[in-house]
C-alpha cells in the first residue's frame, strides 16, 4: 500500500530519462533561479498572517478565515513544489523539461532539431542573475518552447552551444 502511494509523489531520477546505452550524458540540470520562488512564498506568508490574526479576529469570521488560510498556505506550496519540480536538462543528444507534480510531462528536443535560442534578459533578470530561453525549432507547436527562470542564462547558453558543436550539428565558433 506504501508502495502504491509512493508512485503519486513525482519522480526526477533523471537517469531513467537518458538513453544510457547510446552514450547520452548529462551536461547541465537546471532549476528554477529562486526569484520564481518568490510569489509562491508570499502566497504562503499571506495564508499564514490569516491563521496568525485567528486569536483576534470575531469568533464568527475567525475559524473560517483560519480555514481559507489554510487552504491559502496549500496553493501557495502547491505553487512552489511546481517550481521545485520543474527541471531542465541539456545532455549531449538532446534538451529535456521535466515538469509537473502529481501527473509528470517530459518534453524532449533532439539538438539536431534546436534551430535557434533566444536569450531574454530584463533588467531585473540582469541584476538578479537570471532569463529566459525561447527554443525555435522545424517543430513550432512543442511542449519545449519557453523555459523560464533560467540561473545564468548565457553559461546556460553556452552549454547547449558547445554540446551542439560536440555533436557535429554547428561548426566551431569562428576566432
Amino acid at each position: 500500500m506504501l508502495r502504491q502511494a509512493l508512485r503519486v509523489v513525482p519522480d526526477r531520477n533523471i537517469g531513467k530519462h537518458l538513453l544510457l546505452d547510446d552514450g547520452e550524458r548529462v551536461k547541465d540540470v537546471v532549476r528554477h533561479h529562486w526569484v520564481s520562488f518568490v510569489g509562491p512564498y508570499a502566497i504562503v506568508a499571506g495564508g499564514a498572517l490569516l491563521i496568525v490574526l485567528f486569536p483576534v479576529m470575531p469568533i464568527d469570521a475567525a475559524g473560517f478565515l483560519a480555514l481559507v488560510g489554510i487552504a491559502v498556505i496549500g496553493y501557495g506550496m502547491f505553487r512552489a513544489a511546481e517550481r521545485h519540480l520543474d527541471v531542465f536538462v541539456i545532455t549531449n543528444h538532446r534538451v529535456l523539461k521535466i515538469r509537473g507534480v502529481f501527473e509528470v510531462k517530459v518534453a524532449t528536443m533532439p539538438m539536431a532539431r534546436i534551430l535557434d535560442i533566444t536569450v531574454e534578459r530584463t533588467v531585473l533578470g540582469r541584476i538578479l542573475g537570471y532569463g529566459h530561453f525561447v527554443f525555435e525549432s522545424a517543430a513550432q507547436a512543442q511542449g519545449l518552447r519557453d523555459i523560464r527562470f533560467i540561473p545564468d542564462p548565457l553559461e546556460r547558453d553556452r552549454t547547449i552551444q558547445r554540446a551542439l558543436v560536440a555533436a557535429g550539428l554547428r561548426g566551431p565558433a569562428p576566432r
